[in-house]
């Protein structure tokens, strides 16, 4: 179900909060707002609908996935300065990213996954893992 996009800077107030299997509707519906979004959106945190646990819908190409409790194992010693924008807050604002990361994290059907981003979707995945925590971006 596409869910509203709630604004300002106050959904990001708490740090978000682990997800278990009952959040299972949550991540669905995540991944059906980006997709509703996909013109304006590449990525979304739970706490954009008004959930605040650690979910993600990240779209890298044609295709979009959850990403359930996402943690970064490693990443890149490089940096880069990016300028990103975000549906719950108006304006860009600068900010430093990896060039690459490894993350696990549980998908949609809470199976455990591993891998390695680089690139554009890399910085969409530090992008919503900075909501997880608070920070405005």
């Amino acid at each position: 179900m596409v869910r509203e996009i709630k604004k300002g800077a106050d959904i990001f107030s708490e740090k978000a909060l682990p997800a278990d299997r009952s959040d299972i509707k949550t991540a669905k519906d995540l991944l059906d707002t980006l997709k509703a979004n996909s013109d304006i959106c590449v990525g979304m945190a739970a706490n954009m609908i008004g959930v605040n646990k650690r979910i993600a819908a990240i779209s890298a190409g044609k295709s979009s996935f959850v990403m359930i409790n996402p943690v970064i194992t490693a990443h890149s010693p490089e940096t880069y300065e990016a300028e990103e924008g975000c549906l719950s807050l108006e304006g860009k604002r600068k900010t430093e990213r990896y060039e690459w990361i490894c993350a696990e994290y549980l998908d949609i059907k809470f199976r455990k996954q591993k891998q390695r981003f680089s690139g554009f979707t890399a910085q969409i995945i530090q992008h919503e893992m900075d909501h997880f925590e608070g920070k405005l971006i």
